[in-house]
């Protein structure tokens, strides 16, 4: 799926729009595809608020088809990969220890992709509730993105010609919010690896 062809066609569908996106963002969490490119242009297409709110619809909506999938028909495919992988079998034993708390810790930090965690996730004995509290550690990775597509959409508006020039003092307000977001991204990463370094120890 190409990500600037996506969001054309999605674009061009008007009030259903936000529906296909969702359903486009779902196909490829299922699929473990990458789904940053598709956080960005949700940005792009709607803004912060509505494209952060359509992005994690289409997280939520497919971490959770992975999850579930995990859990019934893919189960065994999945168990043989995660006892192929010793870190992955480490995560599966302490999230049946630590439940939601870990898992939003693993949300937050990049340790494991989001696309194959839900999937890991799903053959661990975590309870589906867990599951849902621990999608909350996505967010503030999908709003640096989602900010980051709606500077880049904004900035391509104007240079097309198809946005009203705002000022110059809007674009920098603009640009040190996009920095101000990832900042704090960083630091929230960094505190959740470290504290998800220390609580994967004992099961290393």
């Amino acid at each position: 799926m190409n990500p600037l062809d996506f969001a054309a066609w999605v674009q061009s569908l008007g009030p259903w729009g936000p529906v296909a996106f969702v359903a486009g963002y779902t196909l490829v969490t299922i699929a473990v595809m990458p789904a940053f490119l598709l956080t960005l242009a949700a940005g792009a297409l709607w803004g912060f608020w509505f494209g952060l709110l359509f992005a994690m619809t289409g997280a939520v909506t497919g971490a959770t088809c992975a999850f579930l999938g995990s859990r019934s028909i893919l189960r065994q495919y999945v168990e043989r990969y995660v006892n192929r992988h010793p870190r992955m079998v480490a995560i599966d034993r302490a999230v049946e220890q630590e439940g939601a708390r870990l898992v939003f810790l693993l949300r937050l930090s990049p340790a494991v992709p989001f696309v194959l965690l839900n999937y890991v996730l799903g053959v661990s004995r975590i309870r589906l509730r867990d599951h849902f509290v621990g999608l909350c550690g996505m967010v503030p990775t999908a709003a640096m993105y989602v900010y980051a597509g709606k500077v880049a959409g904004d900035v391509a508006a104007l240079a097309t010609g198809n946005a009203t020039p705002k000022g110059g003092a809007y674009y920098v307000l603009l640009s040190l919010g996009l920095a101000a977001t990832v900042l704090a991204t960083v630091l929230v990463t960094r505190a959740a690896r470290k504290a998800l370094r220390d609580a994967l120890h004992d099961f290393a």
